[in-house]
Parts: C-alpha cells; structure tokens; sequence
C-alpha cells in the first residue's frame, strides 16, 4: 500500500487490471518492480505515458526510492531533463554506441561530439579552423574568414579543424554593426516564434543558418539586418 500510495494509485487498489487505462497500468508495473526492493532495478521509459505533471512527481520518487534503499538503477529514457534530473552517470547513446558517458553537469556543459551536443540544446554548429593558441584562449577562422576567439576547457583546444557548438541562448543579438568587436557575425532574421519568456529566430549568415533566441521584450522583424555577438567562453568545440 505504500508502494502504491508514492504512484497515485491507493484508491485504486480495488480495481481489476482492465479496469485500468494505459498510465495507471503502467504505475503498476512500476510499483511491482519497486516493491520487492531489488538490488538491480532495470527502467526503460517507465514514465512516457503519464502526463507532465505525474511524470516529475514519478521521476522525484523513483529518485528518492533509489536512493533510500541503494539500489543500483539502469534507467533508459529520451527525455533530456529527466535524464539529468535522475541521474548521478549519464550515458549518451547513437545507433548502440556510447558516445560519452559522464556526469549530467559534464554533460550539458561539455559535449564532446556533435550529436551529444545536440542532445543537449547546442542547435548551431560552425566548422572553425585554429590559426594560433593564446595561452587557453584559441583563435579560429571561419569559412568567411572571420575569426572567432574561443576559449573553451572541453580538450579539443589546440585541434587544426573543428566544430564549434553553441545555443541559440547564449547568442546575443545586436543592432548592426554594434560595436561588440570581434565574434560577430551579420545576418538577416527569418522566421521567429513566439515561445513565451522569448522569441526565437532564424537568422541567415555567412556561416550558415542559425537559431538564436532572445528577450520577447522586443521583437525583431523579418528581413531586418542585425549583427550576432558569440561570446567566446559559450562556444564549445565537438
């Protein structure tokens, strides 16, 4: 009964499996798996047909659960933030192979390639070649012949060719020519989308196609020409 009070369901104890709907089956499935305290606990996917609300609360107990009796947890998921909100190890998976296997917080804020990076939230990628080392500041030219300074702690520092990887969030949209120096680029905004505390927008440059979200205080119009600060301690490189 106690089991069955953390997964929402004592008032259901009654009831007779066809009685229930797909969810609650599953909290069932859940509480069976929990209930003999296992010493290896095996979950794939186990919250993707609960609605948004009872998965964090889920997510919060089986947390606890593991914790409480110790019990060393395999848990399979492609939710980003239950992933890290669960877990003390993350392993990042493509086609069957471990791409990086880390802590969350190393993780999210070092990918080590492209598509861990993008599991992760970094949408906009650039090839960068290093011309010189400054100390663990780098300086990279772009395909344009721009150049960006990086100075980034990931291990790729000091590699002739790379990708630079950053979040829509973390670059800063200015008015033309705005005086930031270098890391800039010039771009044309496309579409934009309303997201609620921001918009985000797609803004075509000379280094391709980017996404970059910003304040919905203001709201930049299509066509309009602004420039794209990078700031060199955002830029990761995969």
């Amino acid at each position: 009964m106690d089991i069955l009070e953390i997964v929402d369901l004592k008032d259901y104890s009654h009831r007779l499996p066809k009685e229930l709907s797909g969810g609650q089956k599953q909290r069932v499935a859940l509480a069976r798996a929990l209930v003999i305290k296992p010493d290896l606990l095996l979950l794939d996917e186990p919250l993707s047909n609960l609605d948004a609300k009872l998965r964090v609360k889920m997510r919060l107990e089986i947390r606890k659960i593991q914790q409480q009796f110790n019990i060393t947890t395999i848990y399979v998921t492609h939710d980003q933030e239950e992933c890290f909100s669960i877990s003390d190890r993350v392993a990042v998976m493509n086609e069957g192979i471990i791409e990086q296997l880390d802590s969350p917080q190393k993780i999210y804020t070092f990918p080590k390639t492209e598509f861990v990076a993008n599991f992760v939230g970094f949408e906009n990628f650039i090839e960068l070649e290093l011309q010189s080392m400054e100390g663990e500041t780098g300086l990279y030219k772009l395909k344009n012949g721009k150049t960006f300074r990086i100075t980034c702690l990931n291990g790729r520092m000091g590699e002739k060719k790379v990708t630079g990887a950053i979040r829509p969030e973390d670059i800063k949209i200015i008015t033309e020519g705005g005086g930031m120096g270098g890391n800039t680029l010039e771009g044309i905004i496309g579409i934009s989308t309303f997201l609620g505390k921001n918009y985000q927008y797609v803004v075509e440059t000379e280094a391709g196609r980017l996404l970059v979200s910003d304040s919905a205080r203001k709201r930049y119009q299509q066509g309009e020409r602004v420039s794209l600060y990078f700031p060199e301690d955002k830029i990761v490189l995969v």
